[in-house]
């Protein structure tokens, strides 16, 4: 196994309590999942969690950065940022983070919901 299919391995141990996690691999790094809902990435053996409006604080106040990438000729940020060094010394240290992360995604995935289009009326 590679150094990072090692990470991601002790990634999952650290989140065994935590029901339902898995890890998939993806875009040349891994999708952390729980319930099938992407909470985390791991890229170049760094650990990424979701962020939102809600959250994004708890990070940037750590000076965390989000993760980033190369498309179109210039860097695209997504709504991941890096997790703290505590969380991945500390099971449950990493319960908590992803909490949080898991939080966001299902606060995104409520928003995706499409609500039904109001009927026009011919007046």
């Amino acid at each position: 196994m590679g150094a990072e299919n090692d990470f991601v391995a002790y990634l999952l141990e650290l989140l065994e309590d935590y029901p339902d996690v898995s890890a998939k691999r993806m875009f040349g790094g891994y999708g952390i999942f729980r319930d099938g809902l992407m909470f985390g990435l791991v890229a170049d053996s760094i650990l990424y969690l979701k962020v939102d409006d809600q959250n994004r604080h708890e990070f940037e106040t750590r000076s965390l950065e989000p993760f980033t990438y190369e498309g179109k000729g210039k860097p695209m940020q997504m709504s991941y940022y890096q997790a703290p060094e505590e969380a991945l010394d500390s099971a449950e240290e990493m319960l908590t983070w992803a909490e949080s992360g898991y939080g966001a995604a299902l606060r995104a995935k409520k928003t995706k919901v499409k609500k039904p289009k109001a009927k026009k009326s011919n007046n």
